[in-house]
């Protein structure tokens, strides 16, 4: 019997959620191409897409939004919660703790009910940033924000984050961050909760498994080491060595290749046009490092079919919106609520519980030794 050690390249689902052509660079939604996505809509529209598989009405749009956003308030004890734990707690550990207590807040709670489905997704789209961003505040000492009812999703984030009204581009352009982060097709955090939602357990179980699961620096973080690389950057005539180097000790190129795509990731094409616009008005050095870095990878690399991932532009237009680095991936989980929701939702369609096996490799007849006897 063969082994398929992490599973790598075996399907275990049919999808109708996302696709993605890596040699072409193509993403799509729903069958809707990422780039009109991101131009045309709202990560809510994206999201209600994601997980009912159609564009809503305008009367639908209009219920979800106000939906999720009555759910930006949280209950008091969630605030006490946050409050008793240590400040050096990683915000990703912390929002891992908080999703399942969510369901405490839900009355309907039967995973196969459709009205669950529902509750969930806008509890947790509502509750997520409150938490992030009350996290944020509690960890440095300062005051929490409620959110403020005449602000954007986006914007709703930013504020309680950083304790002033964002400009109303910064809150689009974080809008348009989700859009991008919500989906991906079966990945380590994906399969994780489909996982768990095939045992019955609730949604707010199986995100959080997720959570748990995209904490791992296998999968989540790389972003922030993006930042830090190029934040340990002080010359850029330094850039070319820097790489011959990480190349010659075979080392990885933090925010380079993709196990899916061999060409430009279409997600980095359209971040690094966002922060090639927000730079014009927000001066940012590691911005000029980024492209200069990127130029002298691609000259080594391109040719090979390594160019830059999401990761490589994603932390420094976060840095620029004000969000601090150890919030990079928490922010990735808040916007990726959508995408675990919709393949929980799919997968109980025709659900079937994972059970996989194992090949035994150990001894036999092996006999218990007292303690006294053993060396």
């Amino acid at each position: 019997m063969k082994v398929y050690s992490g599973l790598a390249g075996i399907p275990v689902v049919k999808s109708s959620i996302s696709y993605i052509d890596g040699e072409k660079g193509i993403l799509e939604y729903r069958g809707i191409p990422i780039q009109e996505l991101v131009e045309n809509s709202e990560f809510l529209e994206v999201a209600y897409l994601l997980v009912f598989g159609k564009l809503p009405t305008v009367n639908e749009y209009k219920k979800f939004v106000s939906d999720v956003k009555k759910h930006l308030q949280i209950d008091s004890s969630i605030i006490n919660l946050l409050e008793k734990l240590p400040l050096n707690t990683h915000p990703m550990k912390v929002l891992q703790s908080a999703v399942p207590v969510f369901s405490a807040f839900e009355d309907v709670e039967d995973v196969l009910d459709e009205k669950h489905h529902y509750n969930a997704l806008v509890r947790m789209l509502g509750h997520v940033p409150t938490v992030l961003a009350s996290w944020k505040r509690i960890s440095n000492k300062e005051d929490v924000i409620p959110p403020d009812g005449s602000l954007s999703y986006g914007e709703n984030f930013l504020y309680m984050m950083r304790g002033e009204k964002p400009s109303k581009e910064e809150g689009d352009i974080f809008d348009k961050c989700l859009i991008l982060h919500a989906e991906h097709t079966i990945n380590a955090s994906t399969f994780t909760a489909i996982v768990v939602v095939s045992t019955l357990a609730d949604f707010y179980s199986a995100v959080s498994s997720a959570v748990g699961s995209l904490s791992g620096r296998l999968h989540g973080g790389a972003n922030e080491r993006v930042f830090y690389m190029l934040s340990e950057i002080k010359n850029t005539e330094d850039i070319p060595s820097i790489i011959e180097e990480k190349l010659k000790k075979k080392e990885r190129i933090m925010g380079f290749g993709h196990r899916i795509y061999k060409t430009y990731d279409p997600r980095a094409k359209i971040l690094k046009d966002m922060l090639k616009k927000l730079s014009t008005k927000k001066e940012n050095s590691l911005y000029r490092i980024a492209e200069i870095f990127e130029r002298e990878a691609l000259k080594r690399l391109g040719s090979k079919g390594i160019h830059p991932n999401i990761d490589f532009y994603s932390g420094i237009l976060y840095n620029m919106l004000g969000i601090p680095v150890q919030f990079y991936t928490p922010v990735f989980a808040m916007a990726r609520i959508a995408g675990w929701t919709a393949h929980c939702k799919e997968y109980l369609k025709e659900n079937k519980l994972f059970r996989p096996t194992q090949i035994y490799d150990g001894g036999h007849n092996i006999h218990y030794i007292p303690a006294e006897k053993r060396k």
